[in-house]
């Protein structure tokens, strides 16, 4: 992984300190994130969190400009949570900074509102420059991840077919996961058939690892 590392970027129309909230679930990342944004001297890192359901709380409470968010972590994802601060702090522009360079999770992150994506082993030197853009009212996205998501198409599951999916990710049973989600269990088996076929995979768990692998659970 390339070293965090920031100079002093400078970017035209910024005129006042950025306030930035971060989350992200690693401490030793998180720590140096705020670290290092910290130096910065237009960018103040003013809430940080570890869960992706105290997010929006934070939000509230400090009233970010840019809310820099991974996307795995507890409680909700950071997708999730992006949506949410899209409904409840408006004001709040998004960026997702992830592990996990998936052309789905792209796709996903432009419908719940985010401004940005950047992969954490990309040029991670651009990151201050990226915060002071998405806030300026740009989108920036990395490049490569662009291109892929623009190649790979579409999710073809549908809304439905990822809940089941997500619902037997554990090993539950058509009968628990029909119980959950408040389904026949053969509109469920109907549903796994369905996702099954539309990942090319041979059985459930391979299609809930394929789904994930895309970006698209």
């Amino acid at each position: 992984m390339t070293s965090l590392r920031f100079g002093a970027l400078g970017y035209a129309g910024v005129v006042k300190n950025i306030r930035v909230l971060l989350a992200e679930d690693q401490g030793m990342m998180r720590g140096a994130l705020a670290l290092l944004l910290g130096m910065e001297d237009d960018i103040e890192v003013v809430a940080q969190v570890s869960a992706g359901d105290a997010i929006v709380e934070a939000a509230l409470t400090h009233r970010p400009d840019v809310a820099l968010l991974d996307i795995e972590l507890p409680g909700i994802s950071g997708l999730d949570a992006a949506a949410e601060l899209r409904e409840q702090a408006p004001d709040c522009r998004v960026l997702i900074l992830t592990t996990f360079g998936r052309p789905g999770y792209l796709r996903r992150a432009m419908e719940a509102g985010a401004a940005g994506f950047l992969v954490k082993d990309g040029p991670v030197e651009e990151l201050a420059q990226a915060v002071r853009r998405v806030l300026a009212g740009e989108t920036v996205v990395d490049p490569v991840l662009a291109a892929a998501a623009l190649s790979a198409g579409p999710n073809p599951l549908t809304a439905r077919e990822c809940d089941v999916l997500q619902a037997s990710a554990d090993g539950a049973s058509v009968a628990d996961v029909a119980a959950t989600l408040h389904l026949s269990e053969s509109t469920v088996r109907n549903y796994l058939s369905s996702a099954i076929g539309k990942t090319g995979t041979r059985n459930r768990m391979e299609a809930v690892r394929e789904a994930r692998q895309q970006g698209w659970l």
